[in-house]
């Protein structure tokens, strides 16, 4: 949303400037004048433009990550019963150990995500966050769990299975 409204005023601001050179022209404003907010029109054009193809190409990458995850959630679904029982029992062990670590709710869907290996910035578009908030959050975690990072964290789940 802060990149949508950055890139508008920026379009406003080419804009203005834009009708702007066009009254200079017409008084006869010297053409160091008209040059100066020509490229003041020119640079906001391409700042807004840019802005614009990056908001495009994150809003694709969430909408594939999104896709992803449904793919992955259907994968689950097919999988065997035996498997399903083992993964079932597996989560709740998972998450007996998020509730001795005394982690919020929030807490726990941001250390389900860690466990998956999502990104921060991942995290933060399927979650709806900031990505400083996930990033605090798993901060948290690490913390109540007596960890150094997120390798140390997946690593204490699959400790058992080694």
């Amino acid at each position: 949303m802060r990149d949508k409204l950055i890139a508008i005023i920026l379009l406003i601001i080419m804009c203005l400037n834009f009708f702007d050179v066009l009254t200079d022209i017409s008084l006869g404003v010297p053409i160091w004048h008209v040059l100066s907010e020509s490229l003041i029109v020119i640079v906001s054009g391409i700042g807004a433009l840019f802005l614009f193809n990056d908001i495009s190409k994150r809003t694709s990458d969430i909408s594939r990550l999104r896709q992803e995850l449904i793919i992955s959630d259907d994968k689950l679904r097919n999988i065997s019963d035996e498997m399903k029982n083992a993964r079932h029992e597996y989560s709740a062990v998972i998450h007996s150990q998020f509730t001795q670590w005394s982690l919020t709710p929030s807490e726990q869907d941001v250390a389900m995500l860690l466990l998956k290996g999502l990104s921060f910035k991942e995290m933060s578009a399927v979650r709806n966050t900031k990505e400083k908030t996930v990033r605090q959050q798993a901060s948290v975690i690490y913390s109540k769990a007596n960890v150094e990072g997120r390798h140390e964290f997946a690593a204490w789940f699959l400790e058992d299975f080694m």
